[in-house]
């Protein structure tokens, strides 16, 4: 496991870090090490780019702190069933600005706090909280933004249930292009065989399926115009 020191010589990741995303998952009510798992399969996908140690010691770092601000924000409707309200998206928007923040008050080094602010940029640049769009996002941040997104889509949330890992798989290269760095997209999808790409989901029948697939459908034709993802 790399390790990430900040002031010289105080390890943070073990006692800090590990312990905020903890917490983190806990509050949005995943029930699997959401963050820690997020953080293998950005650590694996950032192995096709060369990534040098120290960046990689912040994308660990981002990866593992990426939603203290939806803590800090502490909203009701982020554990809500249902879609949010055109008002409550637009709030939201405003986590990764204070999650940024947030990791600086832990010690996250400055490049984390960067790759966390522009973890929800897009692609096509309708992304927030700056609009950034292809190698105007760093390459760390396209990659969080990839392995973010596998992860919460293979595993039930509030607002939907998870997608099968085939299903998912499908999603990410419909997506490539438009939210995702394709190459980033073709890291992930060339991945061999390992815990952390495997899905949640239960047994699902046909119905079941087709009803998860609607309800991020639905959520990402809002996003086309909003830019927002829970």
């Amino acid at each position: 496991m790399s390790s990430i020191k900040t002031n010289g010589s105080i390890n943070l990741e073990s006692k800090v870090f590990r312990k905020i995303a903890r917490q983190t998952d806990e509050f949005e009510a995943y029930q699997h090490a959401h963050a820690e798992r997020i953080a293998t399969l950005a650590g694996e996908i950032a192995r096709a780019f060369s990534l040098g140690s120290k960046d990689l010691q912040s994308l660990r770092a981002a990866a593992l702190l990426h939603d203290m601000g939806e803590a800090a924000m502490d909203r009701d409707y982020l554990k809500r069933a249902g879609s949010l309200t055109a008002e409550e998206r637009l709030d939201l928007e405003r986590h990764s600005i204070i999650g940024e923040q947030e990791a600086a008050k832990t010690g996250g080094d400055r490049a984390a706090q960067l790759i966390i602010r522009w973890h929800h940029e897009w692609w096509n640049g309708r992304g927030y909280p700056d609009a950034l769009r292809r190698e105007e996002i760093p390459l760390a941040a396209r990659i969080l933004r990839v392995a973010d997104s596998y992860a919460a889509l293979t595993e039930a949330r509030p607002f939907r249930a998870a997608m099968n890992k085939e299903k998912t798989r499908e999603h990410m290269a419909e997506w490539a292009a438009i939210e995702f760095d394709p190459k980033v997209v073709d890291a992930l999808l060339s991945l061999g065989p390992m815990t952390e790409l495997e899905s949640y989901a239960v047994s699902q029948t046909p119905a079941d399926s087709e009803t998860a697939q609607a309800d991020l459908s639905a959520e990402r034709e809002w996003n086309l115009f909003s830019s927002f993802s829970r």
